[in-house]
């Protein structure tokens, strides 16, 4: 089997404690080039994330898909709230949950290239991550610690894009946000999370000098992924990370 999974327990992230459910990790087939966190939407699980991307034709990848804290308000660290593009960002959260990913990234070896994508909410969580890493801190000023090399956000949002504006003076800063290679999907009939946000999430990332930022749309595609979405994905990371297929 290429799909184990370890349990997390509880434990304390940036001073904050937070409970996991169990973490699901898919296995490379072929050589170990790149490690992406893959994280779930709300109401889902790390597990039936861990058995589509099993599936895609990605032998060099390992994925590691956790399970959100088991809070009925909380998401991988940060509360619902609802989305609304006026309404305050939950900054204390949204950093437990990068650093959870962090974590999760840490003990890879030096030599594979390390990533994060989610869906819906685990998208926000990837693409705040993206900003981390960066700017080289976490919204409270802790260092980022991950050298990352790709983000994917499908069906969500940018997270705090009302503060970035500030952040990404610096030369060096400017450089990590400029190479980082950044996916954006959104479908058109989404109606949990509406597409403007996708959208509006992707340009952002560009105008902040994300230049690296690919947006795909789907015309009809509701709050889910389609095998089209999940081709265009896989062809994407084979690019981006040289993976060698």
């Amino acid at each position: 089997m290429s799909i184990s999974g370890a349990a997390l327990g509880s434990g304390r992230i940036l001073g904050r404690a937070v409970e996991f459910g169990k973490t699901h990790v898919v296995r490379p087939k072929g050589k170990h080039q790149a490690t992406i966190v893959w994280l779930h939407g709300l109401g889902d699980n790390g597990s039936s994330w861990s058995q589509l991307l099993e599936t895609l034709p990605l032998p060099n990848i390992k994925w590691i898909c956790p399970t959100a804290p088991s809070q009925p308000i909380s998401l991988f660290g940060f509360d619902v709230v609802g989305i609304n593009e006026d309404g305050p960002d939950d900054v204390e959260g949204l950093d437990v949950a990068a650093a959870h990913v962090a974590n999760l990234l840490s003990n890879e070896p030096s030599d594979i290239k390390l990533g994060v994508g989610g869906f819906s909410m685990g998208a926000g969580t990837s693409l705040y991550s993206a900003t981390c890493f960066a700017v080289g801190k976490y919204g409270n000023g802790n260092p980022y610690p991950i050298n990352l090399s790709t983000a994917i956000g499908l069906s969500g949002w940018l997270p705090c894009v009302k503060t970035l504006a500030g952040k990404l003076e610096e030369e060096q800063i400017k450089n990590r946000a400029a190479s980082l290679p950044i996916l954006v999907c959104h479908g058109k009939g989404d109606d949990v999370v509406p597409y403007k946000f996708g959208e509006k999430s992707s340009e952002a990332l560009i105008s902040h000098g994300f230049k690296k930022t690919t947006f795909k749309a789907y015309s009809g595609l509701g709050h889910y992924t389609i095998p089209q979405e999940m081709d265009e994905l896989c062809a994407w990371l084979t690019s981006n990370l040289g993976l060698q297929g």
